[in-house]
């Protein structure tokens, strides 16, 4: 008898187990909504800040966009150091760096077996150099990836306008992608056509820029070369311009856009550019270019002028704390060095940056959710604040409307809560807004619409012993991977 009893608790405690097991089974994940980002461009928004870098015969004329009949001679400076360059972007905290290989007036910083107008023909190392060489190798060496920017427009070409100047930009792409190793972008602009030297015509051209380049042709060509590169312009079709050069992002943006009648130099997309579109059909995140100086090139003048620390950090909040890269301008000077004014703002940015982020005071808080997708540890709460972006928190199916509290041992001064949708199953946050428990009243201290691959948001200083995150609105349940706050 006792046997018999000891066999139907077995029997019964194996069925309990067998019923727990198929309840966690059915605990499933989160399916991707809508566009998702590709393996490249997550890596690319985890890169978070890249720096430009304009240096062409401008720098010794003092022009912005040079007009074409510049002698290559011009190009000569008199201290050359990139890895200054690239010790100071490292220590700064940027991920990858961008050459403009060539500018507008189509002096190219590598010696190019289709043009004279190039570095070859400069005193630079006795026209020996390859400033794009150079760049490459000092970036990989220092941990940054390596990017490139070969304008489309060519103010000397006297062929510009032509089929053939477009054969002519092919060849040098090709130049580019087949001798100087990994390339993670590749950025060209709308500034297509204007007036120019023209190889001596001086004239105005105009083209049109839709279908001139016949660019999708074109970046086949590239990607066939590099399979992983990015491509970024106005419209894309991997990376998207913010619509301004000021350094701001959208509050409200979205990664994903319709590019099927946007094209790179189009009037009139500068705000679709900034938020993107909520129905978008394309993964497109905005890219926020801008420069350290009121000018893209080095200007003697305007070295009084360099963005301060604090003015590059509220750079920082208007566009990675909005959801895309940053992409900052430094110009090396006439001695082919960033000038220590420059220098000196990267490094106090950093300084800035590592302060204000130094404590994050989720770590032993005591989280809790309104919610989470079948109360499986795989979905809770917890795994907002376990420092893994693998992990993240979700509801259940269909709940949208939810929130996520973080109780401190103690009151604490809040100023910035950060956030991270895990954006690998897609972009889904419409609106959510953060609450304070103050006096033991919840007070709300700051809403947003669109988070993405990271949002900070600033709040007024206050003393409190909880914060609160409220979504109120989504495309699907929300999944978020990070929660911090300082």
């Amino acid at each position: 008898m006792i046997k018999n009893l000891n066999k139907t608790i077995a029997t019964i405690g194996m069925a309990s187990l067998l019923f727990a097991c198929q309840e966690k089974q059915e605990v499933k994940a989160p399916q991707a909504i809508g566009p998702t980002p590709s393996k490249e461009q997550l890596a690319w928004h985890d890169m978070e800040m890249n720096a430009f870098i304009h240096f062409t015969t401008n720098t010794f004329t003092g022009k912005e966009w040079g007009y074409g009949d510049e002698s290559p001679e011009i190009f000569n400076p008199t201290d050359l150091d990139v890895d200054q360059w690239m010790e100071t972007l490292q220590k700064a905290g940027f991920k990858g760096v961008i050459l403009t290989a060539k500018h507008h007036d189509g002096f190219a910083l590598f010696p190019s077996d289709y043009t004279e107008h190039d570095i070859a023909n400069s005193p630079y190392k006795d026209g020996k150099g390859d400033l794009v060489k150079e760049v490459a190798e000092s970036a990989r060496v220092h941990g940054l990836k390596f990017g490139i920017y070969l304008s489309p427009w060519d103010r000397n070409r006297e062929d510009y306008g032509e089929a053939s100047y477009v054969e002519y930009y092919r060849n040098q792409l090709k130049e580019v992608f087949t001798n100087y190793g990994d390339i993670f972008e590749m950025w060209f602009d709308g500034a297509n056509g204007g007036d120019g030297y023209y190889g001596g015509a001086n004239e105005e051209r105009r083209i049109d820029k839709q279908n001139y380049y016949d660019w999708p042709t074109t970046l086949a060509m590239v990607e066939e070369m590099q399979p992983a590169v990015l491509f970024f312009s106005d419209a894309g079709p991997d990376l998207r311009w913010v619509g301004n050069e000021d350094g701001v992002g959208g509050t409200t943006n979205w990664n994903i856009i319709t590019p099927d009648t946007l094209y790179a130099g189009k009037p009139g997309i500068g705000d679709i550019l900034q938020t993107g579109s909520e129905d978008g059909t394309d993964w497109i995140p905005a890219e926020v270019n801008t420069s350290i100086r009121p000018g893209w090139f080095y200007h003697k003048e305007e070295d009084s002028l360099v963005k301060s620390p604090k003015e590059l950090f509220t750079t920082y909040l208007q566009s990675v704390g909005r959801g895309s890269t940053l992409l900052l301008n430094i110009p090396p000077d006439q001695r082919g060095q960033f000038h220590e004014n420059d220098v000196a703002s990267l490094l106090g940015m950093r300084k800035i940056l590592d302060s204000v982020f130094a404590e994050n005071l989720t770590k032993n808080a005591k989280i809790s959710a309104s919610n989470y997708r079948g109360k499986s540890e795989a979905y809770a709460p917890s795994n907002l604040i376990d420092d893994n972006a693998d992990t993240y928190w979700v509801t259940d199916e269909g709940i949208i409307d939810s929130s996520v509290e973080i109780m401190f041992d103690s009151a604490k001064t809040v100023n910035f809560v950060l956030l991270q949708e895990n954006i690998a199953l897609g972009q889904r946050v419409e609106k959510f807004h953060i609450a304070a428990m103050i006096d033991g009243e919840w007070e709300q201290v700051a809403e947003g619409t669109t988070i993405g691959y990271k949002r900070i948001l600033e709040i007024p200083s206050v003393e409190t012993t909880a914060i609160k995150i409220e979504f109120e609105a989504a495309k699907a349940t929300p999944v978020i991977s990070n929660l911090e706050i300082y």
